[in-house]
């Protein structure tokens, strides 16, 4: 499936095969070749697009958005952590000297859990909320590992960093949740990690092709964990858990005042009067009780019971999704993020994760290096300028607005 509002005119990337097999898979699906470059510069500059998409690997793909929006470009740049203070105040200088439109690629803010947890909240039934969490929890030894072998950015980062190298997936949502950047703002973090790595030196010993590695001492902790405060009280715990033996899950949960959302087991949780705090008794929908406690009966009763609220409260598009959607980058989101994208840019409409977004999520990453280093809490800055306290709250898509 493609988006009528898009047409590739170039491709590029420093491996000249990469960028020709990537050119020869849009002419496949298109019946179009776009034009294959090695230099971004001057596919920018012979092309001249309306676009750039930034898909580039962690160390560049700022500078590469910032050479873009110099030259007039809109630009939608892949998630990552930022390296330093100084890149993060560039790209949002750059933003606001040219006005070249700006995206951030998070498209887990557009996926179906985090929006029902959205609305569910934007509604009122979890109440004022007090709490958010998440992870990247996603094993991935293998893509890190044969990173020399493949040509991906991610290993050299495992070999020379510790921090929280990948806060975006789980802190968008939360972010979004919470109101960042407007009327809200992230003030200070602390992080604090598992001792010395042994997830990928263990994977790499039996592997004749990664021998090369057997000895070395990978500076990336197996498990990250970072508590962000914020202005409004609310407190955001993330973690990074990428080198351990897991199946993949964001272990996304939002906790308020009247209850909560849990993605782990698809859970919602409203306090009313079925349950007993005092008790740990539990009214059945039969009428009958249970005294058993309710990490026990209670949460093998509300599993998978946020699907009573997806009539009310999950956005149109998720309700009416087809299966070629579904098909599409990671379950549908990456179509749907592409879509919100695609509007904005054709009708002149305000992105709703921009480069203020982009940079408050992005510095997570270094500030956690930072804490990591000196066992303190860092401060974190408003790139805003102080704007966050005016500007109204914006979710990334309209969503259900349930009459009471």
């Amino acid at each position: 499936m493609t988006i009528d509002a898009y047409e590739t005119v170039g491709v590029c990337d420093p491996y000249e095969d990469k960028a020709i097999s990537l050119a020869d898979e849009f002419e496949k699906k298109t019946g179009k070749r776009p034009a294959v470059y090695t230099d971004h510069i001057k596919m920018f500059e012979e092309l001249t697009p309306d676009l750039a998409v930034v898909v580039a690997n962690w160390e560049v793909h700022v500078r590469i958005s910032i050479d873009a929006m110099k030259r007039g470009i809109a630009v939608a740049m892949e998630v990552g952590g930022a390296y330093d203070e100084e890149e993060c105040f560039e790209l949002v200088e750059t933003y606001e000297k040219t006005k070249a439109p700006f995206f951030f690629l998070e498209n887990c803010c557009f996926n179906r859990d985090e929006l029902l947890a959205t609305s569910l909240v934007r509604n009122g039934v979890l109440g004022d909320i007090m709490y958010c969490s998440g992870a990247y929890g996603h094993n991935l030894c293998k893509e890190i590992s044969y990173g020399d072998i493949n040509r991906h950015y991610r290993l050299r980062n495992y070999m020379h960093r510790n921090c929280e190298n990948y806060p975006t997936h789980e802190l968008g949502p939360i972010a979004k949740i919470l109101n960042i950047n407007r009327g809200n703002r992230m003030v200070s973090l602390v992080s604090r990690c598992t001792g010395p790595s042994r997830g990928l030196h263990d994977y790499v010993q039996d592997k004749p092709e990664l021998a090369y590695l057997k000895d070395v001492e990978f500076k990336q902790a197996d498990i990250v964990e970072t508590m962000i405060t914020c202005e409004n009280g609310e407190l955001i715990t993330i973690r990074l858990d990428t080198t351990l033996p897991r199946m993949y899950c964001r272990e996304f949960i939002v906790r308020g005042t009247k209850g909560l959302y849990n993605q782990n087991n698809n859970m919602v949780f409203v306090d009313d009067p079925n349950f007993s705090h005092d008790t740990n008794r539990l009214t059945l929908p039969d009428g009958s009780e249970t005294e058993a406690l309710i990490e026990s009966v209670g949460l093998h009763y509300f599993y998978d019971s946020a699907k009573q609220y997806e009539e009310k409260y999950l956005p149109k598009m998720w309700k009416s999704v087809t299966p070629e959607i579904l098909k599409q980058g990671h379950g549908g989101m990456d179509y749907f993020e592409f879509e919100v994208l695609a509007d904005c840019l054709v009708n002149g409409k305000e992105m709703p994760i921009d480069v203020y977004d982009a940079v408050s999520w992005m510095c997570i990453t270094y500030l956690s290096e930072r804490s990591l280093q000196t066992g303190m809490p860092v401060e974190i800055p408003d790139f805003t300028h102080g704007m966050y306290k005016t500007r109204p709250p914006m979710d990334v898509i309209e969503l259900p607005k349930v009459v009471k």
